[in-house]
């Protein structure tokens, strides 16, 4: 069953941050930096934004995204590869990736990520993918602050590291804002919502071939 789920909690720096230190409390590839911001369709490129491939592709398609979303994961793990390939290793695409959270969970693991190198931001999101049953509270985790520790292990980051980098209330206030100009510029709410050239895609794609008929046209055009 397809998981729409609406965002949470986009109601002021301060109330989030309440919030993911409760949520704590209760439940105890490489990107090109020299990327530049630019316009395409309406669709505005910011310095903090994470990317793959060149900037002076004619598509820039930009993925929302959850780290706890399964949907998300599922296509990290089936479909992104043959993308990264065909589309963004050759030059047709510019790939951006934000997150969209849609539990609080998602805060904290997209501000782990955050805190390594940019280098090192989708290789941190695919481990995340790749184990969702071992940390998503959906799976009924005991210790959620346990198993993010865990995959921040994984990356090289200490427990402190974790703790400081789920602490940062600017990286807070970054995700709520991405999340809320998402909402007031595609009205979006669930996850993943793919945006290419200011045409949107709501959803997944059943496989590689619905990657393709999304994308060609823009091609040709």
């Amino acid at each position: 069953m397809n998981r729409k789920q609406l965002l949470f909690g986009i109601v002021g720096v301060a109330v989030i941050g309440i919030l993911v230190a409760a949520y704590f409390v209760f439940y105890g590839g490489s990107s090109d930096d020299n990327a530049t911001a630019g316009d395409k369709s309406g669709m505005q490129i910011v310095d903090t934004d994470r990317h793959l491939g060149s900037p002076k592709a004619p598509i820039t398609l930009i993925e929302y995204a959850a780290p706890s979303c399964p949907h998300c994961a599922h296509f990290n793990e089936t479909l992104f590869g043959q993308l990264k390939a065909n589309y963004i290793d050759t030059g047709k695409v510019f790939y951006v990736f934000r997150v969209f959270p849609i539990s609080q969970v998602d805060y904290a693991a997209e501000s782990m990520a955050r805190c390594l190198p940019p280098d090192n931001y989708f290789q941190f999101i695919d481990l995340l993918f790749r184990n969702q049953p071992k940390w998503d509270p959906e799976y009924q985790i005991p210790d959620v602050h346990g198993a993010l520790v865990q995959m921040g292990r994984i990356a090289g980051m200490s427990e402190g590291q974790v703790d400081r980098c789920i602490a940062n209330q600017s990286e807070q206030q970054r995700i709520a804002k991405v999340a809320q100009d998402a909402q007031t510029k595609y009205n979006l709410n669930s996850t993943p919502t793919f945006i290419a050239n200011g045409q949107v895609h709501v959803g997944g794609f059943a496989d590689f071939q619905e990657v393709k008929e999304f994308l060609d046209p823009m091609l040709k055009k």
